[in-house]
């Protein structure tokens, strides 16, 4: 639990430094794949750690408000707007407050203690590592909008990890049965290996950690990840429905 916690909190200070070096005049840059701008996306990132905050500290009774909109994204929208409203500066202290507060919530949690979430529960542990590949998806929307590119760090191995957790809900969601484990092979910076899934499987999705995990968080459509070998039927599926959100 310390480790991912340590490493959640390394990439949202890696991202609140990127941010610094923003003018103000670019903070309403269209990001890359969505309608919203760099001010939106941390805006929607500030306005889900109230949320999360209520659910590791309290009952996740403030979840219920989202019952009042047709989709999650509707719901989205209402800290969209918010943000619009504020200073970028007051976007960025109202993200790190909000961080801040979940992140002291789940450091006093165990790793298997349960967290409502939108979708469904989870432990304390997954739910740190699901903040975590948010926090890597968004910054990936943000630099891209400004031109640069973000460079993969060991920490891919917890969302490479968190891909394959969710693999039986990503598949349940996509209509298909999850009929035999499969195992991801990703190699990251340095040419460290991320692995999950049993070794006994001949289900096998191997390449990359930043292809498969640019993937799970649909920033890379799985036909352009070049570099990924996938070995077996299920593996196959496996990669073209994967997702962490």
């Amino acid at each position: 639990m310390r480790d991912v916690l340590s490493d959640l909190v390394a990439e949202q200070q890696l991202l609140d430094q990127f941010l610094q070096k923003i003018t103000v005049n670019r903070w309403d840059v269209q990001i890359p794949h969505e309608e919203w701008t760099i001010r939106d996306t941390l805006s929607h990132l500030a306005h889900f750690q109230e949320y999360a905050y209520n659910a590791v500290a309290g009952d996740g009774a403030m979840l219920n408000e989202i019952d009042q909109y047709e989709t999650v994204d509707d719901f989205s929208e209402v800290g969209v707007q918010k943000g619009r409203e504020m200073r970028p500066q007051d976007v960025i202290e109202w993200w790190r407050m909000g961080r801040a507060k979940v992140v002291d919530a789940l450091s006093q949690a165990s790793a298997r203690d349960r967290v409502p979430w939108v979708y469904a529960g989870m432990s304390a542990k997954t739910f740190a590592t699901y903040q975590l590949a948010e926090v890597w998806a968004h910054g990936l929307d943000i630099y891209e909008a400004m031109g640069e590119e973000l460079e993969d760090t060991e920490r891919l191995r917890h969302i490479l990890w968190l891909a394959h957790k969710t693999l039986p809900w990503a598949f349940d969601l996509a209509g298909y049965e999850y009929t035999e484990p499969v195992r991801i092979e990703g190699i990251g910076p340095m040419y460290a290996k991320y692995v999950a899934g049993p070794d006994d499987t001949d289900q096998l999705i191997r390449g990359p950690a930043g292809e498969i995990c640019r993937v799970a968080v649909q920033r890379l459509h799985p036909d352009d990840a070049e570099n990924v070998i996938l070995k077996g039927e299920v593996a196959e599926i496996a990669f073209q429905e994967m997702r962490i959100f």
